[in-house]
């Protein structure tokens, strides 16, 4: 097998974006600037509203709007997390760590291609916790969506007695929510802050039946990209290698001698995505825009091997999301 050509695709902002890549916005510099042309007090008898042209004009230089980059945000949430017992509830953030961790040791085992550029300490890195969920910030939409495949994997996995099931059957089951949103994203003092963040909460709030749901800034990559999420179902590993985020700055010679365990060389409905589903169900409101939001099901069919014991080997398929498609 030859190794599989890069693509130029043209487009202006079709590259690779590590994670270093996302507009931070520095303290110091902002206060330097404040003092150059303002002052931090001010008690005079007469009251006069200054003329912040210059200043204003300082900081969209230093922040650079323009500059900030969109980031797909996975928002995950245990759902109904205050009606479990009290001591329960206290060993619920370490059950979601320990599944968030197996995930990521998944996401690197069954897709070596796509999450090549990631690193654990990377992915920890960009993890807004919430104690019950949170949200990972990552590249592409691509990247959210095999992530929230996995962890449903590991747990339907928890659910059915296969993981700690001692543990399991302390808490009880879990349930988790979902939401997949692509917009902007920045850093402050070593925290997260953007659209996607804010979109992606208002979202997660406003569910209440356990759905996978993606905004149509998330529908609209994949559009592009794959026409459309319904192809899942039928993609290879090289159509994936051909979408530009996948293509400029990846090592294609991985796709020689590692497998994908969602794409396949060949479209085949037997194992990974097998089924995709997608319908708009209602739109949120962002200050004055009107986002539309879609609910995303699909089934995923996995053979999970046991790392404590090779010779234990289980097929396991599950449902990212649900079918209901009541409103938002």
């Amino acid at each position: 097998m030859n190794e599989y050509p890069k693509n130029k695709c043209g487009q202006k902002d079709c590259h690779h974006q590590a994670s270093d890549n996302i507009l931070t916005l520095e303290h110091e510099k902002i206060r330097e600037l404040l003092f150059k042309h303002d002052k931090r007090v001010i008690f005079e008898q007469t009251n006069c509203v200054p003329d912040e042209t210059e200043i204003l004009s300082e900081l969209k230089n230093l922040m650079s709007p323009s500059d900030v980059q969109r980031k797909s945000v996975l928002g995950l949430d245990i759902y109904q997390y205050s009606s479990y017992g009290e001591f329960e509830q206290m060993l619920i953030p370490f059950l979601f760590k320990t599944i968030f961790e197996t995930t990521i040791d998944l996401c690197f085992e069954n897709h070596p291609y796509i999450f090549q550029s990631y690193t654990k300490e990377r992915i920890e890195k960009s993890f807004i916790s919430t104690g019950d969920g949170g949200f990972l910030i990552f590249d592409t939409p691509m990247h959210s969506l095999l992530f929230a495949c996995n962890y449903a994997i590991v747990l339907r996995v928890y659910n059915a007695f296969h993981f700690f099931p001692r543990l399991r059957k302390i808490i009880g089951g879990i349930s988790t929510r979902y939401a997949i949103t692509y917009d902007k994203v920045y850093t402050y003092n070593n925290n997260y802050y953007g659209r996607a963040i804010i979109n992606n909460a208002r979202i997660l709030s406003s569910d209440s039946l356990n759905r996978c749901l993606i905004d149509e800034h998330s529908h609209r990559w994949f559009t592009v990209n794959i026409d459309g999420i319904e192809n899942l179902q039928v993609m290879t590993i090289e159509d994936v290698s051909h979408i530009c985020e996948f293509n400029e700055a990846y090592d294609t010679s991985s796709l020689i001698n590692k497998t994908d365990k969602m794409f396949g060389h060949e479209a085949n409905r037997n194992q990974g995505i097998i089924n995709s589903d997608i319908l708009k169900i209602g739109k949120i409101k962002a200050k004055e825009t009107d986002i539309n939001v879609y609910n995303l099901h699909l089934q995923v069919s996995m053979t999970l091997e046991n790392n404590d014991d090779p010779n234990q080997k289980k097929v396991v398929t599950v449902s990212l999301g649900n079918l209901n498609t009541s409103g938002i």
